[in-house]
C-alpha cells in the first residue's frame, strides 16, 4: 500500500490515548473518532493523546455508519468493551460498511468457543463485506505465541499452566465489572460464580444462547488449542472472588471497596485435549493495593519442564503496541472473524504500516 493506513479508533477512553499515538507514530493516521461519553465527544482527539491537536473531533456512536461509509477507513480499533455481544453492532456496521477490525476485546481473542452463534453470524458479514475482524492484544503474546513457541521447544507437554494478574483500574469500568468489582461476597457469587456450577450440557445450551460470559482464559485456552493442533475433549472455569484486608479505593467504580468485598476475581479455566494435553490458565484481574503488581507466569510440564515469568509488564502499553503492530496482518488476512491463532507470527514494526500491506 502506498499511502497511508486510515484508522478509525472506536472509544476513546484509557486504552485508545496509546493506540493513537501509536498509529500515528507507526505512520498511520487516524481519519475518526467516536465514543458514548458525553464528556468526551467533540473534543480534538489530541486531547484524549495528551498532544497537540490533530483536527480530528470525538464524535458520536450514532454516527458511525454514515461516517465509515464516508471517510472509508481501512480498519477501525475498537477499545470499548469485553464481550462480544456488547459489540455486535459495532462489528455488524464495520462489516456493512467494509471496514476491516481490530478490537482489544478479550471475548473476540477465540470467540467461536464461548459465542458460536454470534461469532458465525459476524464471520460471514465480514466475509460478505470482504474484510477481516479479529481480537488480540496483551494475551496475543503473553497468554498465546510466548506459549506456543515455548511449546515447539518442547519434546513432550503433559501439561500448560498458567497465570497472569492485572490491575482492573487500568482498563476502564466495564472490565471492572466484569470482574465483580465492588460487589459482596454473596453478590459475586450470585451474578459471577452462578455458570460455574452447571453442568456441561447445561453451560452449553447458554453458549449456544449467546448469554455465557467467559472469563478471558476460556478463549485463551481455545486459541492455545487451536495454534497447536490440539482437540477439545472437556473445559470448565471456576471464578474466586479476590478479597482485600483493609477497605481499599477504586477509582474506576468511584467507590471504596469494603474490606472482604471483592476487589475483583480470579478465573481459573482448565481444558483437558483428546492428545492427553491439559491446559490450566489462571488469570487474575482486581483493584491493586500498594503491594500488588502485573505478573504473567507459564509452565510447561513435560520433557523439559519450562516456566518463564514475566514481572511488572506494562500491560496497557503491550496491549495497545500489539493491536497496532498487528494491523498489517488484519488487513492482509483471508475475509471473516479470523483468530490470530491463524496468522503469521507477529512482527516488530520498523517501516511505517502501509509498507507491511499487500492489498491496495
Amino acid at each position: 500500500m502506498e499511502r497511508k493506513v486510515k484508522v478509525a479508533q472506536i472509544g476513546c477512553g484509557k486504552m485508545s490515548k496509546y493506540t493513537m499515538r501509536y498509529v500515528y507514530e507507526k505512520g498511520g493516521e487516524i481519519v475518526l473518532a467516536f465514543d458514548v461519553a458525553k464528556d468526551i465527544i467533540g473534543r480534538d482527539i489530541g486531547e484524549v493523546m495528551e498532544c497537540g491537536k490533530k483536527n480530528v473531533l470525538v464524535e458520536d456512536i450514532s454516527s458511525l455508519e454514515t461516517r465509515l461509509s464516508e471517510i472509508k477507513p481501512d480498519i477501525a480499533i475498537v477499545t470499548t468493551m469485553s464481550l462480544l455481544n456488547d459489540l455486535g453492532d459495532v462489528l455488524r456496521t464495520c462489516a456493512k460498511c467494509h471496514v476491516n477490525v481490530v478490537t482489544t476485546c478479550e471475548e473476540a481473542f477465540y470467540a467461536s468457543n464461548s459465542n458460536p452463534t454470534l461469532y458465525k453470524e459476524l464471520d460471514s458479514l465480514a466475509k460478505a463485506g470482504g474484510v477481516t475482524i479479529t481480537g488480540c492484544g496483551y494475551q496475543d503474546i503473553f497468554w498465546g505465541n510466548l506459549i506456543s513457541n515455548l511449546a515447539a521447544s518442547t519434546h513432550k507437554i503433559t501439561k500448560i499452566k498458567g497465570s497472569s494478574s492485572y490491575n482492573v483500574e487500568d482498563y476502564g469500568l466495564a472490565l471492572a465489572k466484569a470482574h465483580g468489582t465492588g460487589l459482596s461476597l454473596e453478590e459475586f457469587d450470585k451474578t459471577v460464580a452462578t455458570n460455574d456450577r452447571m453442568s456441561k450440557e447445561e453451560r452449553q445450551k447458554i453458549i449456544d444462547s449467546r448469554e455465557y460470559s467467559p472469563s478471558y482464559m476460556w478463549n485463551v485456552a481455545g486459541w492455545l488449542i487451536d495454534k497447536l493442533d490440539l482437540h477439545l475433549k472437556e473445559i470448565s472455569q471456576e471464578c474466586v472472588p479476590q478479597t482485600h484486608t483493609e477497605d481499599i479505593y477504586s477509582s474506576t467504580l468511584d467507590m471504596t471497596i469494603k474490606a472482604g468485598d471483592a476487589t475483583g476475581m480470579s478465573a481459573v479455566v482448565t481444558a483437558t485435549t483428546t492428545e492427553g494435553i491439559t491446559i490450566e490458565a489462571e488469570c487474575i484481574g482486581k483493584v491493586y493495593s500498594e503491594d500488588d503488581y502485573d505478573a504473567n507466569i507459564w509452565t510447561i510440564e513435560g520433557e523439559p519442564n519450562t516456566t518463564m515469568i514475566i514481572n511488572r509488564p506494562a500491560t496497557v502499553e503491550l496491549t495497545c503496541a500489539d493491536i497496532v503492530n498487528r494491523i498489517p496482518d488484519v488487513i492482509n488476512a483471508r475475509s471473516g472473524f479470523v483468530p490470530t491463532s491463524e496468522m503469521p507470527e507477529l512482527k516488530y514494526r520498523v517501516k511505517p504500516l502501509n509498507e507491511y500491506i499487500e492489498k491496495e
